[in-house]
């Protein structure tokens, strides 16, 4: 089998203009990017804002293994195979960020022959969506210094400054520094940080914002610091809220691309889903309801983390109901989550898979508590042998789901007609009766309980006196009510990565909080999650060139 930057490199691209005819959009409402790539004009939404809305079907995954669940790519397959089926289907995505793509991670944009093309670009830099953000992110960094530097007429506690700096790229040597250092003329010396930019508040911003008005009106909220007499300090009191409007002004329009079969694809915004929320852009989900029947969309790392803040966080502030749930799993990652390493995963081992499998059995309990109808899908790997498939099958439909093979990463579209055929069932025959997790009117400790409880499985939640003083903070803002944004690692339910499978009687440990006033949420930082990863012993980049021909090597 070819390795997937080689298939995507042989592959026959449409032009772009033909993707687009293809769902109804002319030539006068796409912004070119090359030959394969474009934004969408801010003139499509007012020719197709009164045209009803398909179908909204979510994938989902397990927690996350070393061996892989391949939740992109069965989503780019399933929409690949409802292609084959005639069915008006487009795939929403989000913007891989550079700094897994060099680290461990690798790229996001499906494999083998479920792929979004040109591969390359979207891994890389694409339409500069991401360095737009940053660079957005950084003039508020820069303007705050400066302001502090200037006289500090606002009177900013230095040590409750709680905006960080940005980049798109593993650093842990940034994650605490110092800055202001070499004399009077050179900055206000105190203690900063940096976060990647998927993790920034402005990239929440960018992905909830319904219009390029509401931008303006969310960055205004962004809270940046606190003053001596503990009031917040936002964006708008620097008076850059245009200056940032217009960094972003491009960026806030989707992307279209396609599928290595032509299904068209758009793919807007980045935010990570252990740290922030985990979706592609809401003008970019909405887009795609009013341009196809059928809309695949995905949410990122496993249902307990990007699942949840889908449901919880963007189908509250967007209005938006998901008519269908696919979780996807792998037998190897049952039988990881079962106790096996990592190099015994192709051996047959019963015993594992039950022991693991319970991961799985969790995850569909989690999203059965949203009542919308769930197909668990298997991505097939050729060391699956028949009586691992069958006890997963016969595991599934005991707990009243829907079962469907799928093997998109060797067969694309092909591989996906009985998961696509599942899918279509549910669309056409059950019905979505879609409830969030709990109400805005909870307090803050409710919602986090609810979630560390009926969510994760925890028994318990614990908070440090830091987080403790935030909530108190927070009620005194009037902000309670707002959705809470649990940044946890993706390993495990638990907020210790090293308990798998479905762990019980643990604690969850909240170490930090902080409000995103412009995104909408509140962050919930717990355990010892970083929101600036880094990078493994051996990256990714390494692996990474450009040949004689100009061709790109390496990259996954």
């Amino acid at each position: 089998m070819k390795n997937d930057i080689t298939i995507a490199q042989e592959a026959r691209l449409e032009p772009i203009e033909n993707i687009a005819q293809s769902i109804g959009v002319e030539k006068d409402d796409l912004e070119l990017y090359g030959k394969y790539k474009a934004k969408f004009a801010d003139s499509i939404w007012d020719k197709v804002e009164k045209k009803e809305n398909g179908k909204l079907v979510l994938v989902t995954a397990i927690n996350p293994t070393p061996a892989g669940e391949g939740k992109t790519t069965t989503t780019v397959g399933l929409g690949q195979a409802l292609g084959k089926l005639n069915k008006r289907s487009m795939i929403a995505l989000r913007e891989p960020s550079l700094g897994p793509c060099m680290g461990i991670k690798g790229g996001a944009a499906g494999g083998g022959y479920a792929q979004v093309v040109p591969m390359e670009d979207i891994n890389l830099h694409f339409t500069g969506d991401i360095h737009a953000v940053t660079s957005a992110h950084n003039l508020v960094s820069a303007t705050l210094d400066n302001h502090l530097q200037q006289g500090n007429d606002l009177n900013i506690d230095t040590r409750q400054i709680v905006w960080k700096r940005a980049m798109d790229m593993n650093d842990r040597a940034l994650r605490n520094i110092v800055v202001g250092l070499g004399g009077r003329m050179q900055g206000v010396p105190r203690e900063d940080h940096f976060i990647i930019s998927v993790a920034s508040e402005i990239m929440a911003i960018l992905c909830l914002a319904e219009d390029i008005y509401d931008l303006k009106a969310r960055l205004e909220k962004a809270i940046i610091a606190y003053t001596y007499e503990k009031k917040p300090v936002t964006i708008k009191d620097l008076n850059i809220t245009g200056a940032l409007t217009v960094l972003l002004k491009d960026a806030i329009k989707p992307n279209l691309v396609q599928t290595l079969e032509h299904t068209p694809a758009i793919m807007h915004g980045g935010p990570f889903a252990n740290i922030a929320h985990g979706c592609n852009s809401m003008r970019a989900t909405k887009l795609a309801l009013k341009l196809s029947d059928i809309v695949v969309t995905e949410a990122g790392f496993g249902a307990d983390l990007g699942a949840e803040k889908f449901l919880d966080i963007k189908c509250r502030q967007g209005n938006l109901k998901p008519d269908a749930i696919v979780l996807v799993a792998t037998i190897r990652a049952l039988k990881y989550n079962g106790g096996i390493k990592k190099e015994s995963l192709s051996e047959e081992n019963l015993e594992a898979l039950q022991q693991g499998i319970v991961n799985l059995e969790k995850h569909i309990e989690n999203m059965q508590k949203y009542q919308v109808p769930i197909i668990v899908t298997l991505n097939q790997f050729v060391s699956d042998t028949e009586k691992e498939i069958h006890y997963v099958k016969s595991y599934c439909e005991s707990l009243g789901c829907e079962f469907a093979l799928s093997n998109v990463w060797a067969k694309g579209g092909e591989g996906g007609i009985e998961l696509a055929n599942k899918v279509l069932y549910a669309l056409e025959k059950k019905e979505s009766n879609f409830k969030l997790l709990y109400p805005n009117e909870a307090t803050i400790k409710e919602k986090i309980k609810t979630v560390a409880t009926e969510i994760y499985g925890a028994k318990a939640v614990e908070y440090s006196q830091k987080a403790e003083k935030t909530i108190e903070q927070i009620k005194a803002l009037n902000l309670e009510t707002l959705p809470v944004c649990i940044a946890k690692n993706q390993y495990s339910l638990s907020d210790n990565k090293d308990l798998l499978g479905r762990p019980k009687d643990f604690t969850i440990h909240v170490r930090e909080m902080y409000v995103s006033a412009g995104a909408g949420f509140i962050v919930v930082v717990t355990g010892d999650l970083m929101t600036m990863p880094g990078l493994p012993k051996k990256p990714a980049a390494e692996n990474i060139d450009i040949n004689e021909e100009g061709k790109i090597i390496g990259l996954s």
